[in-house]
């Protein structure tokens, strides 16, 4: 049998421990877009979803690098670059528009 799916098989330690809270707190940044949107209605983006896809990212890396697989590490990796850079361009956002308030303080949205 080549995918043995019996999960009374499966090694349980505390690394796949660790890494199904990876994939969860990955996974949650779907939820709380949906939500964000929802109330919104229309598609958004929230400054959470940025924030939860770094740390889910750098927690699946972790997991990936523990596991020695490269298949994970290699599909992870690449989009820490993408979330941090979204969290640069958020907070140059933010920055620019505090500037552009007469008295320095940005009103809540």
């Amino acid at each position: 049998m080549l995918l043995n799916i019996d999960p009374r098989t499966w090694q349980w330690d505390l690394l796949a421990v660790f890494g199904f809270g990876a994939q969860a707190l990955f996974a949650s940044r779907f939820i709380v877009q949906w939500i964000a949107s929802e109330r919104r209605r229309v598609s958004h983006m929230p400054v959470q979803f940025w924030y939860l896809s770094l740390a889910g990212g750098v927690m699946m890396l972790a997991y990936g690098v523990g596991r020695r697989d490269p298949v994970i590490i290699l599909g992870q990796a690449p989009g820490l670059i993408v979330y941090v850079r979204n969290l640069m361009l958020i907070r140059r956002e933010e920055r620019a528009a505090a500037l552009a308030e007469p008295d320095g303080i940005r009103k809540a949205e």
